[in-house]
C-alpha cells in the first residue's frame, strides 16, 4: 500500500471503507506510556492480534480506530466526573473530514458526534478571542450562535459488536500496561 494514495481525507474513506475490520487487530499507540484514564508511564505501545492473513491495511484501520477508543475512555470519564450522560460531541481539526473515521467514533461513543462547517476551529476560536478583545463581541452568545453544524454521525453499530470491541480493546491496552517495568 502505498501511503501516499492516501492523503485525500475522501480516498481513506473510501479505502477504510473498504476493509470492513481490522481482522482482529488492535494497536495501542502507548508510544510514551499510557495517559488518561489509565496513567501508565511503564506503557508501551503495542500491536495485538495478529496472524499470518494480517494485511497492512489492517494494521492501518486498527491505527485508526485506536484514536476512538482513547477517546471513548475519556469520554466515559467525563460521564463519570459530571455524573450524567453525553448526548453529542463535536469534533473537529484534520480528522473531522473524514467519514468512517467519524461514522466509527460516533458508534464507539453510542452518541452523536457533529463536525461544523469550519473545521479549524482552534484559528477560528483565536480569531474570535482577538474580536472579544476588540469589543466586537461582548457576550458568549454572539459566538455560539455563529457554529454551524456540517454533519451530524449517528450511532448504527449494534451494542453487543461495541461491547465486544471495546472489550477486546480494553485486554490490548492490559498487554500494553506496565511493559517498561518487566
Amino acid at each position: 500500500m502505498n501511503c501516499v494514495y492516501l492523503n485525500s481525507r475522501k480516498r481513506q474513506s473510501r479505502w477504510l471503507k473498504a476493509w470492513l475490520s481490522t481482522g482482529g487487530v488492535f494497536f495501542v499507540p502507548a508510544f510514551s506510556g499510557l495517559g488518561a484514564p489509565h496513567w501508565d508511564q511503564y506503557a508501551r505501545g503495542t500491536l495485538v492480534g495478529l496472524t499470518g492473513g494480517t494485511q497492512k491495511e489492517h494494521i492501518v484501520r486498527a491505527a485508526l480506530e485506536s484514536i476512538a477508543y482513547q477517546v471513548s475512555e475519556n469520554i466515559q470519564v467525563m460521564r463519570q466526573d459530571l455524573q450524567r450522560e453525553i448526548q453529542v460531541i463535536r469534533a473537529d481539526g484534520g480528522m473531522s473530514g473524514n467519514s468512517f473515521f467519524m461514522q466509527f467514533q460516533a458508534d464507539i461513543l453510542d452518541i452523536a458526534v457533529d463536525v461544523p462547517v469550519i473545521r479549524e476551529t482552534t484559528a477560528l476560536g483565536a480569531a474570535y478571542m482577538a474580536a472579544v478583545g476588540l469589543g466586537t463581541f461582548t457576550r458568549r452568545e454572539e459566538i455560539e450562535k455563529r457554529w454551524k453544524r456540517y454533519r451530524r454521525y449517528e450511532p448504527q453499530m449494534s451494542r453487543q459488536n461495541r461491547e465486544a470491541l471495546l472489550g477486546r480493546w480494553k485486554q490490548a491496552v492490559d498487554r500494553a500496561k506496565g511493559w517498561e517495568r518487566s
